[in-house]
């Protein structure tokens, strides 16, 4: 597992400049934009917090997410049907949980690359009000894998990358507006509150929330992490049932 991780990083290791500018200015566009331009709108902020502070822990977490998506999307797809990354790991003594695992690792250390940024462009506007801010960066692990894992075995089950639009259209996005990043879920109606509970971005919001605030998260901290383990590990074991369909370990 190892060894395939590593290969992640050598191949991430020659293209990271393209994304390391854009993991700073998002989050930099981003705060000016929604936190400054829309928070000013925004009278009294949200839950005694200005808006600003209350919403970066959000984008925090559905930058985690995002990212944990898209590297686990096209690139699952490609690495089965156009390059065959797999076929070529699956040729070697690894075995598929190494290849999975690897490939897993690579996606949580992307998000995590993410948040790092994100967290450093925060601190520099004054929004962490906790120490436990840092906590982030494992609620935001723990969140990758759960999205990742049952992404992957989504990707690694459909033949066109039309379907990978699809999941960004109709579940991602949607996911992203409405699980308590921009604004509070209990604003939404009871049908489509449930419907955000029962995403794991809002728990990893919820969390991100409260550490950076320094408050009690909405969900007790345990349960929040048992919801996120459960979509890690049932992602997990869909995933390597779809990949031991379609490689010869």
């Amino acid at each position: 597992m190892a060894a395939v991780f590593e290969f992640y990083l050598v191949s991430y290791r020659r293209v990271w400049r393209g994304s390391a500018m854009s993991s700073f200015v998002l989050p930099l566009l981003t705060m000016l934009g929604f936190g400054l331009g829309v928070g000013a709108y925004v009278e009294g902020g949200v839950d005694g917090a200005p808006y600003l502070d209350w919403m970066v822990p959000g984008l925090i977490a559905s930058t985690a997410l995002q990212v944990a998506v898209f590297e686990s999307t096209w690139p699952v797809l490609s690495s089965f049907n156009w390059v065959r990354t797999y076929e070529g790991q699956a040729a070697t003594p690894v075995r598929l949980d190494d290849i999975l695992g690897g490939n897993l690792l690579f996606v949580m250390f992307r998000a995590l690359t993410s948040i790092v940024a994100f967290l450093l462009v925060a601190l520099a506007f004054g929004v962490l009000h906790s120490p436990w801010a840092l906590a982030t960066l494992p609620i935001g692990a723990l969140l990758a894998f759960a999205v990742a894992a049952p992404t992957f075995a989504y990707s690694s089950s459909v033949t066109s990358d039309s379907f990978l639009a699809l999941l960004f259209r109709f579940v991602v996005i949607p996911m992203s507006l409405f699980a308590g990043v921009f604004f509070p879920v209990e604003s939404l109606p009871v049908g489509l509150r449930w419907l955000a509970y029962a995403s794991p971005l809002w728990h990893g919001v919820d969390l991100s929330r409260a550490a950076t605030l320094g408050v009690a998260p909405e969900w007790s901290v345990a349960g929040h992490l048992a919801y996120l383990s459960v979509w890690a590990v049932g992602g997990y074991l869909l995933a390597r049932r779809q990949f031991a369909k379609r490689l010869v370990v």
